[in-house]
């Protein structure tokens, strides 16, 4: 016996089930079924006694046609009528469960705690929770579910293969049917982008042209016979992976030879199919193939030599054939763990941003939103009598300020958050550790904002309420989304592409465009006006607005052209309206900006782009 609780992992496919047991300490083993690690999936309700499973299903399809079921993985709201009796999906796949659990207790020696179950990542909470049922009825305890591509790529993790953070596979999973997924890999493990699925794609249809191809002048008489030349059929499939020819027996007592080009004109159109799946995948996911670290594959139609062939002809990089391709996913579901916490070993910064980069991002807005508040406490002009005197501020300049403050602090959210992983205190996930930093930025920024609107009434000597407004409501969407960033940080839903701190970089050149642009609109409105002077100062502050109208267009535009579309009309109406009444209006416009930009980032970096597409073929 091995020191350790033995973990166990099945993946129960539609045409067969795999098994493997992993400890501890590393060391692993398949669970073989008559000497096979490969149980067919087939059952057969015998009129009386326990549910035939595996071979003995399929041997005794012959002789009870009526009563065999060669692929019970079928949709949950199915109920099958076998010899005149209703029968639900979940207790034939629950059979070939028990089976799989009796022998794995039989194996270990005791009941097992940890089981996971490989899913199709195209399956939805309905049909997982009609597979945990069906483990439950089987005697299992409650399994973790872990989605085949995952696993798969979990297994080349272990096997030595090492995609850089970021990078994008395809897993081309073609057993009974196909199933093509594009998977990323964060630094927390590895995310489905987009799955497609096919089930007339895989071995099943493969079996069935071959049958007909092979039977065209004598084809079966009744199901038995059916099932008969099927069983023959899929074991000299399998033996042609290595043989130029196989015998394959007939109803009919007589015999036919099966050569590769035959079974290369059946299975063609299946795989040119698969091919055309995988190209789709690729686009659901939106990723070009030249992104692509490579293409894996994987399920039993994988030991074919053609299905390669296919993809090579498809896509202009060559796939690669996983080693015992039909326990892959298995294998890496048994792994699992082992291979998250290694996932987890990689900084949750992912790619991160070059550090002079990084502190000109947190440097240039800090820096900027301290000149504005100073220039607008410094600039204020009074109006009335000495004891009606009313302040003329520019409360644009102060929502500006405070909206640099928060891009500075946001800037900084992965700073803080390597400061807090470095207190010895208890371990946390680096998610936990992002989350953590994203909300205390936020809140710093929050804070200064208000310090801004407390310390400018107190200075100017009026109540506080107006500067609360200008400094508070400016920041509040940009707030709201770093706190919905920090809760997928820390619940780990989601790692943006290139990491956090590219996620919370802020385009500097829109930082130090509008921030001169609201200088130079406070100098225009605030200057001494000499007669010499008048037309300077008139021209600063159109200049100024200028500016401001370009930094807005740099905020929520990225690409060049349309920065020149938009900005060069927004510009121009930002100059018209620079003026005492207009520099709120000026400032909240700007905010506005900031906002979108960030609402944006949240949307495309988190939500939207990451979020797997599951279509079914």
């Amino acid at each position: 016996m091995r020191a350790g609780q033995a973990r166990m992992a099945i993946d129960c496919g539609s045409a067969s089930t795999t098994a493997v047991l992993a400890w501890p300490d590393g060391y692993w083993t398949p669970l073989l079924f008559g000497g096979e690690p490969e149980l067919p999936s087939a059952v057969l309700l015998p009129p009386e006694g326990d549910t035939l499973t595996g071979h003995q299903a399929w041997q005794a399809a012959v002789s009870a046609p009526d009563r065999f079921i060669p692929a019970p993985r079928q949709s949950p709201e199915q109920h099958l009528s076998i010899a005149g009796q209703q029968v639900e999906v979940v207790d034939l796949v629950a059979a070939t469960l028990r089976r799989v659990a009796a022998h794995a207790q039989g194996t270990v020696g005791s009941p097992l705690q940890d089981v996971r179950l490989v899913v199709p990542a195209g399956w939805g909470p309905r049909r997982r929770t009609w597979l945990r049922h069906a483990a439950h009825r089987a005697g299992l305890p409650q399994p973790r579910l872990v989605e085949a591509p995952v696993a798969v790529a979990g297994h080349l993790l272990a096997t030595g293969v090492q995609p850089p953070v970021g990078a994008f596979i395809v897993v081309c999973d073609v057993g009974a049917g196909a199933e093509v997924s594009v998977v990323r890999r964060g630094p927390a493990g590895f995310e489905v982008l987009a799955t497609l699925s096919d089930p007339a794609a895989g071995g099943t249809a493969i079996d069935d042209a071959l049958a007909a191809t092979l039977t065209a002048a004598s084809p079966p008489q009744g199901d038995g016979q059916r099932w008969a030349l099927a069983a023959s059929v899929r074991a000299a499939k399998q033996a042609l992976a290595d043989r130029a020819a196989v015998t394959v027996p007939l109803p009919d007592a007589s015999a036919v030879v099966l050569t590769a080009g035959l079974l290369e004109q059946a299975a063609q159109p299946v795989l040119q199919r698969v091919a055309k799946l995988t190209t789709e995948a690729i686009a659901a996911a939106e990723v070009s193939v030249q992104d692509l670290a490579g293409v894996y594959c994987v399920g039993g139609v994988a030991r074919l030599p053609l299905l390669q062939k296919a993809l090579t002809a498809a896509l202009p990089l060559t796939p690669i054939v996983v080693a015992e391709p039909a326990s892959a996913a298995v294998r890496g579901a048994a792994d699992v763990g082992a291979v998250d916490a290694a996932a987890a070993a990689v900084p949750a910064e992912g790619e991160p941003v070059p550090p002079v980069r990084r502190a000109a991002g947190i440097a240039v807005p800090g820096f900027a939103s301290l000149g504005l508040i100073s220039q607008f406490l410094l600039t204020a002009e009074w109006h009335g009598a000495l004891m009606y005197r009313q302040a003329w501020l520019n409360w644009g300049e102060l929502a500006i300020a405070a909206v640099f403050a928060m891009i500075a602090s946001l800037g900084a959210g992965t700073v803080l958050a390597s400061a807090l992983a470095a207190r010895p205190t208890t371990p946390v996930s680096p998610g936990s550790q992002i989350g953590t930093g994203i909300l205390a930025s936020a809140s710093l920024a929050v804070a200064v904002a208000g310090m801004y609107a407390v310390v400018g009434s107190l200075y100017i000597g009026q109540p506080v309420n107006g500067f609360l407004r200008w400094a508070l409501l400016p920041v509040a969407p940009v707030a709201a989304a770093a706190a919905v960033m920090a809760l997928v940080a820390a619940r780990q839903w989601r790692i943006p592409q290139g990491g956090w701190s590219r996620l919370l970089a802020f385009p500097t050149g829109s930082v130090v465009t509008a921030g001169l642009g609201m200088l130079l609109i406070q100098y225009s409105v605030t200057a001494d006006r000499w007669p010499n002077m008048v037309l300077w100062i008139d021209i600063a502050g159109r200049v100024g607005g200028l500016l401001l109208g370009v930094g807005t267009v740099m905020a929520v535009v990225s690409q060049p052209v349309l920065r020149l579309i938009l900005g060069a009309p927004l510009a121009v109406i930002a100059a018209a309206l620079v003026s005492w009444p207009a520099t709120g209006m000026l400032g909240a416009i700007y905010a506005v900006a900031v906002a979108v930009w960030w609402l944006r980032q949240l949307w495309t970096r988190l939500l939207r782009p990451h979020t797997p597409v599951r279509l079914a073929g």
